[in-house]
């Protein structure tokens, strides 16, 4: 009884910290840089509405709550794709490797990438046969541990790079997260703060311009090469409570209801809710949930997915996923995704 209020109370200890990080400077909607951290990566979380936080079990738990990956015991490759509307697409590649004693360890990409577009001015709108890119990158190093039986612990530094034509921005972030087994009724509970890092400043040569520092003197040089100063942006802080449970029926099938609460720093706080229904012995799931409940104006809602996980193979068994996720105006999206284990 002893121990399981000291776990209580370092959990409560690291909510309160991340919600004061959290709560400390309140943007405004669309005012982050990075906004790319919050699209949620893997179509089993996807299909879960993003209620995912206390069940993170597999390579995907790096972005969602690195304290999960203290759960694994087999190496994992995990790939995933998303489809978004306006071209967009979001990538995802993390290979997780368990190091007994000394913990887990993970390295991840996410990569959003568009296609090349027209350069346009104001005489060609047109184009003026020219074109640019755009992407956004996120890098990092995952760790995860059991602290104890029933707590877990896990940390995600990552490198993050926006790029437009030949202007950048970068920074750094760290995302941490726990999940605490109670003994109450098999419930599992989660916290976990995301992308608290540096600012991020666009800089680069599309900034270069002429400048006359003093246009009113005569015989000064007017043609002084200069920048313009762009403002700094924070990253997409967000810190997010999760609660789940799973309930067993007919011996080998296992229903999975979890719930999370959000509290990002651009925008209001919302709800995920989601759900796994796991049939003929780990074998086929349906998922489904909502996103983003609560949430005046809220672009997305109703998520689904199905998944098939293979296990029979001798030497690594295989896992393959898809979600798709509904969105009131800017179309529907589509996430696909291969888990490896070894």
């Amino acid at each position: 009884m002893y121990r399981n209020k000291i776990y209580i109370i370092i959990i409560i200890t690291v909510s309160l910290f991340a919600s004061s990080i959290a709560a400390k400077e309140v943007s405004k909607t669309g005012t982050t840089a990075g906004k790319f951290l919050s699209i949620g990566v893997g179509p089993r979380a996807n299909a879960m509405g993003g209620a995912f936080s206390s069940i993170s079990n597999d390579a995907s738990a790096m972005y969602w709550n690195p304290g999960g990956l203290a759960l694994l015991n087999q190496p994992q490759v995990f790939i995933s794709y998303t489809k978004m509307f306006a071209d967009l697409n979001v990538d995802y590649l993390g290979i997780v490797i368990p190091m007994g004693e000394a913990g887990v360890f993970g390295v991840n990409v996410t990569a959003l990438a568009m296609g090349d577009m027209k350069v346009t001015t104001e005489d060609y709108p047109d184009g003026t046969g020219e074109t640019f890119s755009a992407g956004s990158y996120a890098f990092g190093l995952s760790y995860g541990k059991h602290i104890t039986d029933d707590f877990l612990f896990g940390v995600n530094i990552k490198y993050i790079r926006e790029d437009i034509s030949n202007s950048s921005a970068s920074g750094f972030g760290i995302d941490i997260g726990t999940i605490f087994n109670t003994p109450f009724y098999g419930i599992r509970f989660s916290s976990s703060i995301s992308n608290y890092g540096s600012k991020m400043q666009m800089e680069g040569d599309d900034l270069l311009i002429r400048h006359d520092a003093n246009p009113n003197a005569a015989g000064n040089n007017g043609n002084v090469d200069a920048y313009y100063s762009t403002d700094q942006y924070e990253l997409p802080l967000k810190l997010q409570i999760g609660i789940s449970r799973d309930f067993t029926f007919l011996e080998d099938n296992r229903f999975t209801i979890a719930i999370d609460g959000i509290h990002p720093n651009d925008n209001d706080q919302y709800v995920n809710v989601g759900g796994e229904l796991m049939l003929l012995n780990d074998m086929f799931f349906l998922r489904g949930g909502y996103k983003s409940l609560f949430l005046k104006d809220s672009e997305e809602s109703l998520t689904l997915g199905v998944g098939i996980n293979y296990n029979k193979m001798e030497f690594f068994s295989i896992a393959v996923d898809y979600a798709f996720q509904q969105y009131k105006h800017l179309g529907d999206t589509h996430s696909f995704g291969i888990l490896l284990r070894f």
